[in-house]
């Protein structure tokens, strides 16, 4: 069981810091001086009188008193003596700078004993790392940071997490405009993992949203806190989440495996906990940009605008690939654009104003406003600046000026697009954030911006979901349970299934055949794939047929079940679930029959769940349009379908200690009206 540890504030909101070290504690001093932090520094070094004028004490008993952060930057070996001893003396925390442990334990054998030391030698002590830079404070200009950074003093901004200390460095030099109030790296987070660092620096009053760059989840619950308390403050998240789950996906027998994968479970659960997901750096940052200033956005509806019509192409065919709505304009708002404008301009979303108000602002103005007032949750406009040391840029500082004054008369959400992002100078972008506008550099990363910011207004809109499942496996070797032994369990669980019997020999599959009424299918039990092994025989209408149909698979089958022909379906559907090493068990809903991977057309959906996550998963897939009567065909009954992948998921939950993979597939979706029946089923659990 865990120690239970103190909150972080004393750490990361030190009045007083502790360095231990040569080269790097000084650098640790000298970042502090140079950003002013206002607290104590205490230099320990066994040799050295003192370093940059302060005073140098021997060891952690020396101080004179705990301090509230310590920068330990001695070796491996001697970080663990340190440690120890800050805990003894009840130091708020520390940064283990030191490699050399888990991250190392392919070419050092004692890489895991020693960071198992580590962890033992802090006890309720929190520490960061090891194997990290630490973090840089710039609200309070404390600066656990052994190195360079391109960061300025601010008094309020958003917080940048991530493992890599490297990428942090990057972070720092940003020219974006984006105001760092805190950037921390967790390194190993042998104890304390990002989502814990990310809940203590979102308690900041400073702080606006907070951005983590994850390479692997460090605790689901952590995370499920940092989603939990985010919503409460109205502070949002957003993640660049990168790489693949260590743990193996499993061995499995089903389709419902490859269609799940880690990367797409891990998508899943973001969006269940309203957190933001984005793919690059750039977008992270874009991201955190339009949430420090306006916070999320009620839906995905945008306008854009711009004075060429190769510009608002672009912006149009980049909307195609992100979940953007460039919503038609309201009547109302054609006629103040067409005055504004004029006669030879098309007026519409995105929209080309041509360069007739160039250098206007007034003219501008007017246009921008009438923009503004159709309700968008973003208004943006196609901004690319000249080069200011070779250019004069007074018009473009006029359209910045008409797009400010549009926004403070309108109150709307606006930003201004470079679709070169190093078309945009840094002071330009500053000055932007400063009147409220947001300077984006990039088309696709201000799509990228507003799709995330919506996706996670949307999901606050909705209540929170309930916890997810805690369930551990249970010991025992997995066993397969036969498609009858399947389809028993799932008819008491409320997913229907045909009417059907086993039977031993082809006579006796004949005489059950009789008894359910034909035509009916008849599938060879013991074949793991059945049609290739011809196995399965469908719409057999007589005694006969069904005898010789069993004859004929009788070599590869160890038995028969026979059920009634289910009637043409409007579509098939596969309903799945497997245990994810991270999420643990996740529901999988998709197009099915042979249709499961030529279409890839399947929704992740974290588990428990409920019914509005459901029926959001069906509304989301290619076949729901199929579902809805394609080209006037037949309706499939929809509701009955998302009872039944409601059943499954019970089911799920209710064996989730046992259960390794279950797989319908293909599950029949009837005319409306009429329900559905799973065709197919798979059960593998622990015995």
């Amino acid at each position: 069981m865990s120690t239970p540890r103190r909150p972080l504030d004393r750490l990361i909101r030190p009045r007083s810091i502790a360095v231990f070290g040569g080269k790097e504690a000084r650098r640790v001093i000298e970042q502090c001086d140079r950003m002013g932090f206002a607290g104590k520094i205490w230099p320990v070094h066994p040799r050295e009188e003192e370093i940059l004028g302060r005073r140098c004490y021997r060891s952690v008993a020396d101080l004179p008193e705990a301090p509230d952060a310590s920068f330990v930057g001695v070796n491996r070996a001697l970080t663990i003596e340190v440690i120890r001893d800050l805990a003894a003396r009840g130091a708020g925390g520390a940064v283990c700078y030191a490699s050399g442990f888990r991250e190392a334990a392919n070419e050092l054998a004692d890489g895991n004993d020693l960071q198992e030391a580590l962890v033992a030698a802090a006890g309720d002590m929190p520490i960061v790392g090891p194997n990290c830079y630490g973090f840089i404070n710039m609200l309070d200009g404390a600066l656990l940071w052994p190195d360079q950074h391109g960061m300025l003093r601010v008094e309020r901004g958003v917080a940048i997490l991530t493992q890599s200390s490297n990428i942090a460095c990057n972070i720092s030099m940003q020219k974006r405009g984006l105001p760092l109030a805190y950037v921390m790296t967790a390194g190993n987070q042998a104890q304390t993992g990002l989502s814990d660092i990310a809940c203590a620096v979102l308690e900041d009053p400073r702080v606006t949203a907070v951005g983590l760059h994850i390479e692997g989840f460090d605790s689901i619950e952590a995370l499920e806190r940092l989603a939990h308390r985010a919503r409460e403050l109205r502070k949002p998240v957003v993640t660049l989440k990168v790489g693949k789950s260590e743990a193996a996906q499993l061995a499995t027998v089903s389709h419902t495996a490859s269609l799940a994968g880690n990367d797409r479970v891990s998508s899943a659960l973001l969006a269940r906990l309203g957190i933001g997901r984005v793919d690059t750096l750039p977008e992270l940052l874009e991201t955190l940009k339009l949430l420090h200033l306006h916070g999320t956005l009620p839906s995905a509806d945008i306008s854009s605008m711009s004075c060429s019509g190769g510009e608002a192409s672009l912006m149009a065919d980049a909307g195609v690939r992100r979940k953007v709505n460039f919503r038609a304009l309201k009547e109302e708002q054609r006629q103040p654009l067409r005055e504004s404008l004029g006669e030879m301009v098309t007026i519409a979303n995105p929209l080309d104003y041509h360069t007739f108000v160039w250098g206007n602002r007034e003219k501008q103005t007017a246009a921008f406003t009438a923009m503004m007032q159709g309700g968008y949750a973003l208004n943006l406009v196609v901004l690319d600046f000249p080069r200011l040391d070779r250019c004069d840029a007074a018009d473009w500082v006029t359209t910045c000026d008409a797009v400010i004054d549009s926004a403070n008369a309108t109150g709307a959400v606006a930003g201004i697009v470079a679709s070169l992002g190093e078309n945009m100078p840094e002071e330009t972008a500053h000055s932007l954030m400063a009147a409220g506008v947001v300077p984006f550099f990039g088309i696709d990363e201000a799509l990228a911006a507003s799709e995330t910011a919506a996706a996670i207004g949307t999901a606050w809109a909705s209540p929170a979901p309930p916890p997810l499942i805690k369930a551990a496996i249970a010991d025992g070797d997995p066993e397969t349970l036969t498609e009858a032994e399947a389809k028993a369990e799932l008819a008491a669980a409320g997913v229907p299934v045909p009417n059907g019997k086993t039977a031993r020999t082809p006579d006796e599959a004949a005489e059950v055949a009789e008894t359910l009424g034909f035509p009916v299918v008849l599938k060879g039990m013991g074949v793991a794939h059945k049609t290739e092994a011809g196995a399965v025989r469908l719409n057999l209408t007589n005694r006969e047929a069904v005898v010789a149909a069993a004859e004929a698979m009788a070599s590869v089958a160890s038995g028969y079940l026979v059920e009634q022909m289910i009637a043409k379906p409007v579509a098939e559907v596969i309903i799945g679930a497997m245990r994810d090493p991270v999420a643990g068990p996740v529901l999988t809903i998709g197009a099915g029959g042979i249709l499961v991977e030529l279409l890839d057309d399947s929704a992740i959906v974290t588990l428990p769940a409920t019914e509005e996550m459901i029926e959001a998963a069906i509304e989301g897939l290619k076949v729901r349009k199929l579902l809805g009567g394609y080209r006037g065909g037949p309706k499939g009954d929809v509701a009955a379908l998302t009872r039944t992948v409601a059943a499954a998921a019970s089911y799920v939950v209710a064996n989730a200690s046992k259960l390794e993979e279950l797989d319908i597939n293909p599950m029949m979706v009837l005319p409306d009206g009429h329900g559905v029946v799973a065709a197919d089923a798979l059960i593998r659990r622990r015995k």
